[in-house]
């Protein structure tokens, strides 16, 4: 990271804008995207989002907002030290978000300082001498004056260079505070596994007590890597895995990962759920009379409704304008048990709530599978073996084929 870019990263956690931003300091907008996207990366976490087109500060961004304090108000003093006023706000935005020098400059410079010795320290930093004494020079220069007087016994900070010193300790303290947090949060990171499901229709599901089987066995059984849950839609779920976010997914599709290993988890067959007090006797009669809330068309069990329900009811006479497509099983199960709605679930997802909802057959056989898909971790096979018993004990079901270590890296294909 350079001084320029961390002025850049702490205007945009205070201003929320990209744009607001780039047209303050006369930078393009891939200019200071790129700026926040660096000082995300270093310090392994998550400042910003994009909602709606608009960009979105987090939480987090909060706190590193605090860290970044010390070293932009240090970057006044150095503009202070270099001839740019921060009083002059127009001048000085300009010339601080275009700082070329670089923390790890910084930090070679304190060493020299430290040492009294250019030949020393680049001894200690295992650098070129020439390599660090160009870089010193080029530090110099940006500044413009010296900031060393080089004697035969070594280099003596001058009286410039003892007032860039003390700025240049500020920024190196404050940038190591935000690096070491950052670099305990990797730590816990690689330890830990992340697991996202489905969101489960309730507590009761079987989606929820498989994860809550796998924590319990995992925990008992003092694994190293502590577990870490997320529930989120089939979509999210699959870009989840892709990126590294999650390193297992429970998810009623594997379509769009097929370079990642997977299992069938369970089997079962599609179903109607509709208002305990309807009282049509058949799926046409249903889909044909009530309004429809299903999964997205994104999921597995949601592009099977969506084609059923449209060949049961080809007279349906709105069709398509009162069919609502949700992600989240909780609100499909409040539509269809308190506000009128039909929809379709796996049988094994239905049951659980046989006394929220009317569970009604279809007049054809429509089967469905679960899956689990994970990463090449061989504590994502484990976590893998775990859910597959905890599902197959659930819906009295064989064991379906467990992960082997000897599985991890092959190619798998749709069960």
């Amino acid at each position: 990271m350079h001084l320029g870019a961390l002025f850049i990263a702490s205007h945009v956690l205070t201003s929320g804008s990209v744009r607001e931003t780039a047209r303050r300091f006369q930078l393009s907008p891939s200019t200071v995207s790129t700026a926040i996207h660096n000082l995300e990366t270093e310090l392994a976490m998550k400042l910003t989002e994009r909602a709606s087109g608009e960009l979105v500060t987090l939480i987090a961004s909060g706190r590193v907002l605090e860290g970044l304090a010390p070293i932009t108000a240090a970057i006044g003093e150095f503009g202070q030290l270099s001839g740019h006023d921060s009083a002059a706000a127009e001048t000085y935005g300009a010339w601080a978000s275009r700082i070329p020098v670089k923390i790890v400059t910084i930090e070679r410079f304190l060493e020299v300082a430290d040492q009294g010795s250019i030949n020393r320290a680049a001894r200690r930093l295992r650098l070129g001498q020439p390599q660090l004494s160009l870089q010193l020079a080029n530090l110099e220069k940006f500044l413009g004056g010296r900031l060393f007087e080089r004697q035969a016994q070594g280099s003596v900070l001058t009286e410039e260079g003892r007032r860039a010193y003390q700025i240049f300790m500020a920024i190196s303290q404050a940038w190591n505070d935000l690096k070491s947090s950052a670099d305990e949060r990797y730590r816990r990171t690689a330890r830990s596994l992340r697991i996202g499901s489905i969101i489960p229709t309730g507590s009761e599901s079987w989606v929820a007590r498989c994860l809550g089987v796998l924590v319990s066995e995992w925990n008992l059984r003092r694994n190293n890597n502590a577990i870490s849950l997320v529930s989120m839609t089939a979509d999210d779920l699959r870009e989840a895995l892709k990126n590294g976010r999650i390193d297992v997914a429970i998810l009623d599709t594997v379509f769009g990962l097929e370079s990642f290993l997977h299992r069938e988890l369970l089997k079962t067959d599609m179903v109607v759920i509709a208002p305990r007090d309807s009282t049509e006797t058949s799926v046409a009669d249903l889909v044909a009379g009530h309004p429809i809330c299903m999964p997205s068309p994104r999921t597995g069990l949601g592009h099977a409704a969506m084609a059923f329900s449209y060949e049961r009811a080809p007279d349906r006479r709105f069709r398509g304008q009162d069919i609502t497509a949700a992600d989240s099983l909780p609100v499909i199960v409040d539509l269809v048990a308190n506000h009128g709605y039909v929809s379709f679930l796996g049988r094994v997802s239905a049951l659980p709530i046989a006394d929220k909802v009317r569970i009604v057959d279809l007049d054809v056989h429509l089967p469905m599978s679960y899956h689990v898909a994970f990463n090449h971790r061989k504590a994502a096979a484990d976590a893998c073996n775990v859910i597959i018993e905890a599902a197959a004990r659930m819906t009295s079901q064989p064991v379906a084929h467990t992960v082997r270590q000897a599985d991890i890296g092959t190619r798998e294909t749709a069960a």
